[in-house]
């Protein structure tokens, strides 16, 4: 879609803006979230106008950061010097003003399906959701979806509101669409009153057959069965899968969603809060727009993979007379390799794959947990993205930035070395030093180690050496390699001559354990979980070593910096001594 010569120059400022403040290059998804919440009006025109915005973006990123500057003052004097003055967590933090919202009235809400655990892209939705309730003094209702008893559990419930909570979402009212069946089987009934829907008797293969070709079926064209089916549907006289309720759309629309799509199905089976006496289940497309209109919902939130859908949220809405929320659509949330999608994960779990939901692997709220994420950052990294409709994978690296900045401040640095090789350190007296546990931050204390004339040092630095070398033992001394050899079981052993004291840029410097304060330790690091469709059968390196001693007094859940190898969450100091690899 061309823009005109004002819109170019507008997108073209906060591309320039956006460029300046990130070190030269323009980020399209902040492109996008910027623009539609400086023009609200043309939010419906958002999905033509993105390969524009995407053109220049591009265009502004192939300039110097000088250049870009330079334009930025052309295009719009005194940018440039206000851009230097708002940080750009600040401007990537900001929603865009809601359409039509007013002060006090706004209502959103969260509807997850209890049929799994709680992942990243429910934190986005969460968040995005309470953000704006919060904005406008609202309200935020968390409504479980559950209308399908063969795949909800109570644990899923639980693990739901749990995961949340961890978010620090706070919902003001806790609802369950099962709460309203009775109502939503009334409504059913209505529309079917009304002659906006029927009940189908087809079996599932014919009505394949003839939605893909566009014509309406039998059951459609007999108003005069119409209210007896209904009575028996909702009645109990059907049994599963010999009938279903549609609405009446249109057979032929190039929309395939509205070739009479299923609203009610029978299904048997036990549901987790109402137990067997319901059989008839709405599905989403019948229950949302309904509960949605009934909560009071003023902007109902969700991802564009319902566009489609929304046209019968709508009709559905139109034919009972029900008020209509605004529908607000933005891009789903997943990593490269990490998917969301339950049909990649929960197989994993059911043959054994993967043991559990809080695998640090996955990309459930309880894995990043234990993986050691700080829900501060998931709310930062969600709302840096903003509200677009762009299909973009981001970087994974963009989360672990937040939260770097927040864990780097209250973790201590200790040290652990993979794949352990020894060091006989000659000249080298016993001696006793003291370690900070941060390098700026004096409330985190000290530890003493004692230190006689053997270390253990990483295997990766071992096999870098060579006789000759100088190597700085951080906070303790250098050495310079004296020989390289094997023991007689096989294992490598270094001999080394104890240096001098000064500190000098030229030789590497290298994290150590004294070989009297050493306690077997592994780090769990997780890796992509898929390559293309594939399971990665290497998604989990597991590293073993040796950590200093101090690394025993810890908790579970603590943050360590391993120096040179990265920030880790320590999972179980009890009996396996294992940590899990944050990031680096």
């Amino acid at each position: 879609m061309p823009v005109d010569v004002e819109t170019e120059k507008f997108i073209k400022v906060i591309a320039l803006k956006n460029s300046v403040e990130h070190e030269g290059k323009a980020r399209v998804d902040a492109v996008v979230a910027k623009f539609v919440g400086s023009r609200p009006d043309q939010r419906k025109q958002i999905k033509e106008l993105i390969p524009e915005i995407k053109r220049i973006v591009q265009e502004v990123n192939s300039l110097m950061l000088a250049e870009q500057k330079s334009l930025l003052e052309e295009l719009a004097p005194g940018e440039t010097t206000a851009a230097k003055k708002q940080t750009g967590e600040q401007q990537l933090l900001q929603l865009p003003p809601l359409e039509g919202a007013a002060q006090g009235k706004v209502v959103t809400r969260f509807p997850p399906e209890p049929n799994g655990y709680p992942h990243i892209g429910h934190a986005k939705a969460a968040i995005i959701d309470e953000e704006y309730a919060r904005m406008y003094d609202g309200k935020l209702i968390l409504r479980f979806d559950d209308t399908n008893p063969l795949k909800e559990k109570l644990e899923y419930y639980d693990a739901i509101a749990e995961g949340l909570g961890w978010l620090g979402v706070r919902p003001d009212v806790v609802k369950n669409t099962s709460d309203d069946i009775e109502l939503l089987h009334n409504y059913g009934r209505k529309l079917i009153e009304l002659g906006g829907a029927y009940v189908c008797t087809c079996s599932q293969e014919k009505m394949h057959d003839l939605r893909a070709k566009g014509v309406p079926c039998e059951c459609r064209r007999d108003p005069a069965t119409a209210l007896d089916r209904m009575e028996k549907m909702f009645g109990g006289s059907y049994s599963q899968n010999e009938a279903i309720v549609r609405f009446k759309g249109d057979m032929a629309d190039q929309n395939t969603v509205m070739r009479d799509p299923t609203l009610f199905r029978i299904i048997e089976g036990d549901h987790p809060k109402l137990g067997g006496r319901i059989r008839v289940w709405p599905t989403y497309d019948f229950a949302a727009p309904i509960e949605d209109s009934l909560d009071g919902v003023t902007h109902a939130m969700r991802t564009k993979e319902y566009e489609l859908r929304n046209v019968l949220y709508f009709a559905i809405l139109d034919r009972l007379g029900l008020r209509k929320p605004m529908m607000i659509e933005f891009s789903r949330l997943e990593f490269e390799g990490i998917p969301v999608s339950k049909r990649k994960i929960r197989p994993l779990i059911d043959n054994g794959t993967i043991k559990s939901w809080d695998d640090p692997r996955l990309p459930t709220l309880a894995a990043f947990r234990r993986r050691g994420f700080v829900p501060e950052a998931i709310r930062k990294f969600v709302l840096s993205l903003g509200i677009t409709l762009a299909d973009t994978k981001p970087p994974f690296e963009t989360l672990e930035a937040f939260n770097r900045k927040i864990i780097d401040p209250i973790s201590p640095r200790l040290f652990f070395v993979k794949n352990p090789v020894e060091v006989h350190v000659s000249g080298a007296r016993e001696t006793e030093v003291v370690l900070k546990n941060h390098p700026t931050d004096v409330s985190l204390g000290t530890r003493k180690v004692r230190v006689s004339d053997s270390v253990y040092i990483a295997g990766d630095d071992a096999a870098n050496m060579k006789v000759g070398d100088e190597i700085r033992l951080i906070e303790l001394y250098n050495i310079k390699i004296t020989s390289k050899d094997l023991d007689v079981e096989g294992h490598q052993v270094i001999e080394a001559a104890a240096g001098g004291d000064e500190i000098r840029q030229s030789i590497p410097k290298i994290e150590w354990i004294a070989k009297n304060d050493i306690v077997d330790y592994k780090v769990m690091i997780p890796k992509e979980l898929y390559v293309g469709e594939e399971y990665n059968t290497n998604s989990l390196e597991i590293a073993q070593g040796f950590a200093e001693s101090f690394v025993s007094t810890l908790r579970p859940d603590a943050r360590v910096q391993f120096v040179r190898f990265g920030f880790c969450r320590i999972d179980d100091n009890s009996s396996s001594h294992t940590a899990i690899m944050t990031h680096r």
